[in-house]
């Protein structure tokens, strides 16, 4: 993958350009808005389900549809914006999830809000791998960090604001409003989006859209985002698997042979982007263990009440939004590279403590840890997204983008299903286990976590190029 030190610009884009206020508020509504609609739905899911009467499994599909959406088309929508202009096709993204959205308050019957929701899904793709891609286009590079930092906040500030936010709609109105309050943020965030500066297309006369393989790798990130939905290792899980698997090797074989790849996979051989994505999936596998894990042991290991739990849970994702920021300067006066190291021995130093923690400690024996996890994350994500994006070639801004967010996403969904079997087999039976058992269970699983951040650390200080690490 091409590098520079200073990133070219891109059609109209002036070198130097100061990013305005409105252009930042643009950017971070278009990122505040896809984390929203995750946890603003989950907290949603009940009210649907009676309402529309649905089997409790049947309404899962309102979450699904979403996230599979964004899961398998945020690589393809991020290459495409490097082809048709990224400004255009986020308007556009924009406009597609700000429309479904008002479709799914608006949907008569089950079956229209999960379409609602997968095509609100594929607006998100878009809103998500072009709001950081954009960055390099508007932002100078010696705020790279800081405009990370920002993003990475509003990422963290919507999915803190879903569970509150859309409980209270619900209770005033009902659950159709969790979707139609939404609607007019997405009209600001659009309007907003429109006074970006113009970019041109990537390069249209010399370069194509690989459709093969975009679908190609759509239906092998389909198959393992399933797979790893199921709960269980049977027959259902090893066949998702089994395309997942195949699908990956056609889609292999399928980019060497074309002329204009989807993904050029030598680009994998730059040890930076290779181990920003590989770290990127390790630590997000390791967070989701806090909320996989966390309700189990507030409840189950310290006896905490529902209401108790909820609130310790949203201890996290408040520290994460209040460190972004401060993060992402950090980034900027120390380098990314310093950054991600502080952020990587901050997670393994928490999920240590965690892992040898004693029930005895009570509540602040886990909360604590658990903000300097978090915090640790947000630095981390903030250092990591700047090494990786900094000094990317204009024409592969999008895609790159879309490959960061991918990255995570498989980091989340693979941490629920294998961190929350790790955590099953190590506490047993978790509706009658002892609060001993279970705090065991956590200890176990938190040792696990801290050994696959070991392993991305290990990975940082050793491949990465010595230049890099003063990004």
């Amino acid at each position: 993958m091409s590098r520079s030190a200073t990133p070219p610009a891109l059609g109209h884009e002036p070198a130097g350009r100061r990013a305005s206020t409105e252009v930042l508020t643009a950017l971070s509504l278009s990122m505040l808005l896809p984390s929203l609609s995750i946890s603003i739905a989950n907290v949603g899911l009940p009210s649907m389900a009676v309402a529309l009467g649905a089997s409790f499994h049947a309404a899962q599909w309102i979450v699904i549809a979403y996230l599979l959406a964004i899961t398998t088309l945020i690589v393809g929508v991020g290459r495409l914006g490097d082809l048709v202009g990224r400004r255009r096709l986020l308007v556009l993204g924009i406009a597609v999830f700000t429309v479904a959205t008002l479709l799914c308050g608006l949907a008569p019957n089950l079956v229209l809000l999960i379409a609602a929701r997968a095509l609100q899904g594929v607006g998100a793709a878009c809103m998500m791998a072009l709001t950081m891609a954009s960055v390099g286009a508007v932002v100078p590079e010696h705020r790279t960090g800081s405009a990370m930092g920002l993003l990475g906040t509003m990422s963290a500030v919507g999915t803190a604001l879903g569970p509150s936010l859309g409980g209270l709609l619900i209770d005033v109105f009902d659950w159709r409003a969790i979707f139609l309050a939404v609607v007019p943020v997405g009209m600001l965030a659009l309007a907003l989006t429109l006074r970006l500066p113009a970019d041109a297309a990537g390069g249209t006369s010399a370069r194509r859209f690989d459709t093969l393989g975009t679908v190609l790798l759509a239906v092998t990130l389909g198959a393992y985002a399933l797979a790893v939905t199921v709960g269980s290792f049977g027959p259902l899980f090893l066949g998702l698997l089994g395309v997942a698997g195949a699908g990956l090797v056609v889609f292999v074989v399928a980019e060497r042979k074309i002329s204009f790849p989807l993904l050029d996979l030598g680009m994998l051989r730059d040890p930076v982007l290779a181990v920003g994505l590989t770290t990127s999936t390790l630590v997000s596998a390791v967070m989701m263990t806090t909320l996989v894990v966390g309700p189990f042991h507030l409840g189950g290991a310290l006896g905490l009440g529902t209401a108790a739990v909820g609130l310790v849970m949203s201890a996290g994702p408040a520290v994460s939004a209040l460190t972004g920021v401060p993060a992402g300067r950090a980034t900027d006066r120390f380098g990314s590279g310093t950054m991600v190291i502080v952020g990587l021995v901050g997670i393994i130093a928490a999920a240590l403590t965690l892992s040898l923690m004693p029930v005895a400690a009570g509540v602040l024996g886990y909360v604590l840890p658990l903000v300097v996890c978090t915090a640790s994350y947000a630095t981390f994500q903030a250092a990591n997204n700047t090494a990786v994006m900094k000094d990317v070639a204009a024409h592969q801004r999008g895609l790159v983008s879309g490959m960061l967010n991918l990255s995570r996403n498989l980091g989340l969904m693979t941490g629920a299903s294998v961190m929350g079997a790790v955590f099953a087999r190590a506490a047993g039976d978790i509706t009658t286990g002892a609060p001993a058992e279970i705090a065991r269970g956590t200890q176990w699983t938190f040792a696990v976590a801290a050994l696959l951040v070991g392993a991305g650390l290990v990975l940082v200080l050793v491949l990465r190029r010595p230049r890099t690490m003063s990004r």
